[in-house]
């Protein structure tokens, strides 16, 4: 293990931030971020006494870019091998969009043995894909649309998707220059092939399973307003399954919550996990 960096079993460097003392805090990002998006949550939180670790998902950010891997197993595992070698335990952890599909997922693979509380915010789980079981879900065609905006012209194609992902759109919404550039300039540090095999882990991939085996107290937060991961497909179908759930809804809140109303979900959080 090197500095800000652990490498994984099949040779992948994966950067890590990790700051402060006191219980752990982890936290996942969402597509296609990197951890700098946690970045009001890692000060805030190490401010108050807490140990706050967040990483780069393999392909984003400043991890490695490998060609294979990229699949929310891999993801899993690479955080299995994270938490390991930090050795953290009794860790909160918390999970944005895809991150929230990661955090389950670890659960539902490597057991909740060192795992204290959840959060999950914006979370894809269970399902975003409609499917006829799933008909709130988001068509095929959708995500075929990301693949291709990826594929094609992924540095406008980022530029454009704050605009639904922060709600910008909408009626009374105060644009934010700032909140558009730096999720343009994570997005753009990844490996577009990472990017563009992550759609279908965020997207067709079943958590209904991995929800069902976590067993520590669980706060899901989301948007009524959200765009890009509609609550009605995922937070109100999540909190069903888990069994210690509380679900906390944001009225118009967007998909990139934490960092719209950074003081509010700080705050809840803070009480939660407290």
């Amino acid at each position: 293990m090197t500095a800000n960096f652990i490498e994984t079993k099949d040779g992948t460097k994966i950067f890590y931030k990790d700051w402060g003392t006191g219980q752990p805090i982890l936290f996942s990002h969402g597509w296609p971020l990197s951890g700098d998006a946690w970045d009001a949550q890692m000060l805030f939180f190490a401010q108050n006494g807490f140990r706050v670790i967040a990483h780069d998902r393999r392909g984003h950010g400043r991890s490695d870019q490998p060609w294979q891997g990229n699949t929310m197993d891999q993801y899993a595992d690479d955080l299995a091998e994270l938490i390991e070698k930090l050795d953290l335990r009794n860790l909160i952890m918390i999970g944005h969009s895809t991150g929230g599909g990661e955090v389950v997922h670890y659960i539902g693979r490597h057991g909740n043995a060192r795992v204290a509380k959840v959060v999950l915010v914006g979370a894809v789980p269970p399902l975003m894909l409609k499917t006829a079981s799933n008909p709130q879900g988001t068509p095929l065609e959708v995500f075929d649309g990301i693949r291709k905006g990826t594929a094609l012209d992924r540095s406008q194609f980022f530029k454009d998707l704050t605009t639904p992902f922060y709600g910008f759109n909408r009626d009374g919404a105060k644009d934010n220059q700032g909140l558009r550039d730096t999720f343009w300039l994570q997005g753009v540090m990844g490996s577009i092939k990472g990017h563009y095999d992550c759609i279908h882990e965020f997207s067709e991939v079943d958590y209904t399973e991995d929800l069902k085996k976590i067993e520590c107290p669980t706060l899901i937060i989301h948007g009524d307003d959200d765009q890009i991961v509609p609550i009605a497909a995922s937070a109100e179908k999540a909190v069903k399954i888990v069994k210690n759930a509380t679900l906390k809804v944001y009225k118009g809140g967007q998909h990139g919550l934490a960092q719209l109303e950074a003081e509010k979900f700080n705050a809840d959080v803070l009480s939660f996990i407290s």
